[in-house]
This record gives structure tokens, sequence and C-alpha cells, in this order.
């Protein structure tokens, strides 16, 4: 079972302007890891701040996924990428991004392709048959 192979314990960031949806994330995710500190943010400049914030800290602590959702008022998800790559906010590359939308549109799938930083692109709904393939070991 993919679960059984996940890791033990892990620090992600979910940034979305929904709190079902960010409720719904998190559930999944502590059904496939056990061990998990999960942070929200409700929209992507607030994520950037608190981002740069442990940054400054400690580059270590950063998390080591983020599940960004596109639309998103003040700073929308592609917005957020432009800033997290011009200030160079993960220079060690430990973040593993991933996009969470209800967007199904090819061009934004296309469009999250054209970012090396994101890993991959997630349709809502979420379930956990998605989640345990973002944390599965990659042989």
């Amino acid at each position: 079972m993919i679960a059984g192979n996940s890791p033990s314990s892990a620090n992600i960031l979910v940034i979305d302007d929904e709190s079902l949806s960010i409720f719904i994330c998190e559930q999944f995710i502590k059904k496939v890891i056990k061990d998990t500190e999960i942070t929200s943010c409700f929209n992507g400049k607030y994520a950037i701040d608190k981002l740069l914030e442990i940054k400054n800290q400690d580059v270590n602590l950063l998390p080591d996924y983020i599940f960004l959702d596109i639309a998103m008022p003040i700073m929308n998800g592609w917005e957020f990428l432009e800033q997290y790559r011009d200030l160079n906010i993960d220079p060690n590359g430990k973040c593993k991004i991933y996009i969470l939308t209800s967007s199904t549109y090819q061009a934004d799938i296309r469009k999250s392709a054209s970012y090396p930083i994101v890993k991959d692109y997630i349709a809502k709904p979420l379930d956990v048959e998605k989640i345990r393939k973002v944390f599965a070991p990659v042989n």
C-alpha cells in the first residue's frame, strides 16, 4: 500500500481562500501522514509573508510541501509563484509545490507546467488517492 511507504512526518503549507477546502485537504493529509504539521494561509500574499519570515529564521524550517490554489483574492496562485521565484524564498529547493485547484482549464494546466518549481497539478475534488500519489516515494 502506498500509504505505508509515505513519509512518516511532513511540514505542509496549504494556501487556499476557502476554509472548507483547507479542512478537507488537512483531513486527507492526516489519513496518509500521521505526524504532520499543517499551516494554512488564505491568500498568496499572506503565504509569501509567512514564508519570508520562516526563511529569515532558518531556511531548513520551510515547508516540505505546499498545496496552492489558483483563484484567491489579494494575491492569486500565479502571482504567488512569481513572487516565490523572484524573492528566491527556497534557495535549496526544499519545498515541493502542488497546484490544488478546481480549475480544469487546459490553459491553467499548461501554465502550471511552465513553472519548474510546480511538481504537479491536482484538480479538486481532492481525495485520499490523490494525496497518496503526492507522498508516494519516487523510485
